[in-house]
């Protein structure tokens, strides 16, 4: 049974942490005894439940060898039995085009239906099991980098987190000052775009003038998986540092007409592959929409976090575009004190940034993927990209990555699917003419 201590010793490891301990070889065959009674499904719901609680106490309280070895028997030992594989195919192979056909294909279906599958799906029921299984996937990414036998269990719980996570699910709640104080520190801890300093800026961000809206899940209502911060203007915001100035003065929403979204964070690494951004982004443009009928312009303020990776690796690209600094010392932002070199590196930066947004593909092929992920989460999503930001981010952070440039991608209502269409299909990238015209000047 599961008693009271029991889940809230799994609570409160879940949210904390404890000390971690080693996996001993006598710890590990005990581990693959409650592993295979797991999967075999013994005992009652009640006893199924007591089992998949103790089993996550126990991961939970591993080392990170210990985790690892825990994931890999798994992987290795609880797959489809090969054996009866084989027997339910050749049984359906003879059974084809008989009335036993159907009964048949039901059997081999059942036979290749994984063990990962009943073991991942037991640990779900449990109280915090939904959240428990997030996390135990971002650790299992990071064991994959360096471990590939574990792909198997990856690809399993992906897809059953993909359909737990299916955007039917999700709930959309807009956040506000007057939200509890636990959510609104785990905004503070989650923004992984402009990074909140304080209080104050957090209630900056939340005022009259701003909107914050969350997707949540049922099972985790008090972790937001994927939030949107959203200014409310009058114009096409080009810079940062002035969204997120704390003294400037409250714009009066009554007389905004466009929607700025400028910082969409991802909360959980172990979504890695899940996708609802373009679900939110939709849904919170409907929200917008009502609340807002003047609204007519809805657009991003976005970075381009891949722009000074992909220079490492094309480093021609800055003297073709004419840059007169080296790469490193663009990453530092010093040269941002001279107006000199603020005037000499407008147009050469520019045009960077314009033939990277244009150009640059994941692997470096001509019809791949765009190399910046920001931009492929927008063109994806049926944006196009509308006006380049010269020193549109001052901070240390902007320079690393992008040298302080900016991107505004405008979502033209009319166009959404005819840009995603033709992204999806051709790898089409909808780019606004001034943008099209900086990718090819030389």
């Amino acid at each position: 049974m599961v008693t009271k201590g029991l889940v809230d010793k799994l609570r409160s490891m879940v949210g904390a942490g404890a000390a971690r301990v080693a996996l001993t070889p006598r710890g590990l065959e005990r581990l693959r005894a409650q592993l295979h009674e797991c999967a075999e499904g013994q005992g009652g719901e009640v006893s199924a439940r007591g089992r998949a609680a103790r089993l996550a106490e126990t991961y939970l309280s591993l080392n990170d060898e210990g985790r690892q070895r825990f994931l890999k028997l798994i992987a290795l030992e609880f797959g489809p039995d090969p054996v009866k594989v084989a027997t339910a195919h050749a049984a359906y192979q003879a059974a084809v085009g008989t009335p036993e056909q159907w009964k048949a294909e039901a059997a081999m279906r059942g036979a290749m239906r994984s063990r990962r599958i009943r073991i991942l799906t037991q640990f779900n029921a449990i109280p915090q099991g939904v959240k428990f299984l997030v996390d135990l996937r971002a650790d299992l990414l990071r064991y994959l980098e360096n471990d590939r036998e574990l792909a198997v269990l990856d690809r399993e719980l992906e897809s059953r987190l993909s359909a737990w996570f299916d955007v039917g699910f999700l709930e959309l709640q807009r956040i506000t000052w007057n939200s509890p104080a636990a959510l609104l520190e785990k905004l503070i801890e989650y923004e992984a775009v402009h990074e909140i300093r304080s209080w104050t800026d957090l209630k900056n961000r939340l005022d009259s003038d701003r909107r914050l809206y969350a997707f949540f899940h049922p099972r985790m209502p008090a972790e937001p998986l994927i939030f949107v911060e959203v200014a409310l203007t009058d114009h096409l915001a080009a810079n940062v540092q002035e969204l997120l100035d704390e003294h400037a003065p409250v714009f009066d929403n009554s007389k905004a007409d466009t929607a700025i979204f400028y910082s969409i964070s991802n909360t959980q690494v172990g979504l890695r592959g899940v996708s609802f951004g373009n679900f939110l982004l939709k849904r919170v443009i409907d929200d917008l929409k009502r609340d807002f009928p003047r609204l007519a312009s809805f657009a991003t303020l976005s970075p381009m976090p891949g722009l000074a990776a992909w220079v490492k690796k094309n480093p021609q690209v800055l003297a073709e575009a004419g840059s007169e600094l080296p790469l490193e010392a663009l990453s530092t932002g010093t040269w941002a004190e001279d107006k000199k070199q603020v005037r000499s590196l407008r147009d050469p930066l520019t045009r960077l940034a314009a033939r990277y947004l244009a150009t640059a593909k994941q692997g470096g092929g001509e019809r791949g993927a765009p190399f910046d992920p920001v931009s492929r989460f927008h063109l994806g999503n049926g944006a196009r990209v509308e006006q380049l930001n010269y020193l549109a981010d001052a901070s240390p952070k902007g320079f690393r990555q992008s040298f302080g440039l900016m991107v505004n991608y405008f979502y033209s209502l009319d166009d959404i699917e005819t840009n995603l269409e033709a992204f999806a299909s051709t790898g089409q990238i909808a780019m606004s003419a001034g943008v099209r015209r900086l990718a090819r000047s030389k």
